[in-house]
């Protein structure tokens, strides 16, 4: 696909902004004499990863075709189109797509938008149309419509938690649950009625709830990932244990934090292999050296599974008859984190990593982590532009 223009940037940022998901396609002059275009790698992905289309278990051949509703937006008026996803018999059968009517709006090398919303696509040419004026207009328009809806469908849930979080702010100092750092994530999802466990799915139906303490200037839980053992020179959380661990009473145990601009006490450091796609671990001891490998695809990927979209939510803490309370006051609401500002921010070591490993009396390994943690001036730059709200 060819290089964005500024004006076609800029109108990808405005729907990013309304919660609207695309993927683009850029037919060619001969793609529309033939009324066939070549389904991309990134719009196979799209299909496959909103359950729309998978490809790959599609048969060749025009029995094999999947067709699926569609609807063409120009400026006041929509094109009722059929799309057709298939494999053709000749060559490998590389995946084709088509949109009945689409020689009406495109010219070649002009870039489609496709959405997917309500069982059918919604197509419309993101080169010509001026989506910016279309979704300003004070006259209905078909395209004003459909963003509408696709955003506020998306803001129900949030706006529903919001609630739920307001209510919970109005009964005043909530009395901690248990004293510990992470009491006051527990204390919340506890007075909202949410499940504590340790699923690596956001907390509430699709949104991820961040608590913190607002006197404190800590760094932020991002999510737990461990290595990709198949690819580190340790196998276990027990090996890293063993090599740099060290004995605290009872446990023997590393609880440490690990970043790629300075080695700490253990001799740690992170390292971003950008040629290699990959994040290493290191140790200063020549004996050890490169000890685990995290791939940047894996931790992407977990960070857009993780935080999608994001309450984090800040509590003012006092104590009352020596129990600490939380008062729950401001909520910052973040979207669709940039992956590759994660790697600038690793490099930068404004996400770090924490190690949470202990063997007990018992003999067992324990691991809470590795857990990867972002500085609170860091989130400005992994999240575009959020929104605050006052609880209270």
């Amino acid at each position: 696909m060819r290089v964005l223009t500024l004006a076609e940037q800029t109108k990808i940022k405005l729907l990013t902004k309304n919660q609207v998901s695309i993927s683009l396609i850029e037919p060619t002059e001969t793609g529309l004499k033939k009324s066939i275009m070549d389904a991309t790698g990134s719009v196979r992905s799209f299909l496959k990863d909103n359950n729309i289309h998978d490809y790959d278990i599609q048969g060749q051949g025009p029995e094999n075709k999947v067709q699926i509703d569609a609807i063409i937006y120009q400026d006041f008026q929509v094109i009722q189109s059929t799309a057709s996803l298939y494999r053709p018999q000749t060559k490998k059968g590389d995946p084709r797509i088509w949109f009945s009517g689409l020689t009406k709006i495109a010219n070649p090398n002009d870039l489609i938008a496709l959405v997917f919303y309500s069982g059918s696509f919604h197509i419309f040419n993101l080169t010509q149309l001026n989506v910016e004026a279309l979704l300003n207009s004070n006259l209905v328009n078909p395209l004003k419509e459909l963003i509408s809806e696709i955003s506020g469908k998306a803001n129900e849930i949030a706006f529903e938690l919001l609630a739920m979080l307001r209510k919970v702010a109005s009964s005043g100092p909530i009395p901690s649950m248990v004293a510990a750092d992470t009491s006051v994530g527990r204390t919340l999802e506890t007075a909202l009625g949410i499940d504590i466990n340790s699923s690596k799915q956001p907390d509430y139906k699709g949104i991820e709830l961040k608590s913190f303490r607002s006197s404190r200037t800590n760094r932020k839980n991002l999510f737990a990932q461990v290595p990709e053992w198949s690819l580190s020179k340790f196998k276990s959380s027990a090996e890293i244990l063993h090599a740099f661990g060290y004995h605290r009473e009872e446990d023997f145990k590393l609880y440490c934090t690990v970043s790629a601009i300075t080695r700490n006490s253990q001799g740690l450091a992170l390292r971003l292999d950008s040629d290699i796609k990959q994040l290493v671990e290191n140790s200063n001891n020549p004996e050890i050296g490169d000890f685990v490998v995290w791939t940047l695809n894996t931790l992407h990927n977990r960070l857009l599974e993780k935080h999608k979209e994001t309450f984090w939510v800040e509590a003012t803490s006092t104590y009352i008859d020596g129990l600490e309370h939380f008062q729950y006051s401001i909520v910052e609401h973040t979207k669709k984190p940039i992956t590759s500002q994660f790697d600038i921010l690793v490099d930068q070591g404004i996400i770090t990593l924490d190690h949470l490993i202990k063997r007990n009396s018992t003999g067992k390994v324990v691991e809470k982590g590795p857990i990867f943690k972002i500085k609170p001036k860091g989130l400005d730059l992994l999240f575009p532009p959020s929104e605050k709200y006052n609880l209270i």
